[in-house]
């Protein structure tokens, strides 16, 4: 049997000539269409909208609070939703440095974040371990704890560049595919299984 959707062939959804005809006829009728995808609509929308989770340990944790200022007023890109639940959050800004004592919270809160969700490393602590390189105490970059999508240098980064670290990853977002395609969440698992928190204790 075959399916059609108001006598289009099931086949045709795949010939963007049959799908350009279609339009321009309907447009000859007086008849507005636009034509996109599912994928681009949704990314546009998780995009826009993508709410923080509230972490920060050391000193990169003023220059992200300043971003909620009126300055540089984080609330015009959609990003003013600072979450304190995990749950309620999209991406979590890792502002600071993380102990060893800390990087089991830190995976806790990464494993209770919504789906999809991302991390960006932020300042030099969290992204290397910065001027604590090589110490006993501190993590050489959280990237050893939870996937990061974005690294933003810095010590501390100026508010500027947290903005454009955020943007970076809202470009990365709009070009993801939501449905279909790589699935996200199975390369995180396979992510943390490679780099369980024991090992950090060596």
């Amino acid at each position: 049997m075959e399916v059609t959707t108001k006598s289009m062939p099931y086949d045709a959804w795949k010939d963007n000539e049959y799908i350009e005809s279609l339009v321009k006829e309907l447009q000859a009728n007086g008849t507005n269409v636009v034509v996109g995808s599912f994928d681009k609509l949704i990314n546009w929308g998780r995009s826009n909208s993508i709410w923080p989770l509230t972490f920060a340990t050391s000193c990169c944790g003023i220059e992200f609070v300043s971003l909620g200022a009126a300055r540089y007023d984080m609330a015009r890109f959609g990003w003013e939703v600072a979450r304190s639940s995990p749950r309620q959050a999209d991406f979590m800004m890792v502002a600071g440095t993380i102990v060893k004592r800390m990087a089991p919270v830190m995976r806790r809160l990464y494993d209770q974040l919504a789906e999809p969700k991302y991390v960006i490393a932020c300042g030099a602590c969290a992204v290397s371990g910065g001027p604590f390189k090589k110490s006993y105490h501190v993590v050489m970059g959280i990237d050893k704890i939870v996937p990061v999508d974005v690294f933003l240098p810095g010590c501390p980064p100026r508010p500027e560049a947290m903005i454009y670290a955020i943007m970076q990853l809202s470009r990365k977002i709009k070009v993801e595919r939501f449905f279909g395609g790589v699935n996200r969440k199975e390369n995180q698992e396979a992510f943390l299984k490679a780099h369980p928190i024991e090992s950090l204790e060596d």
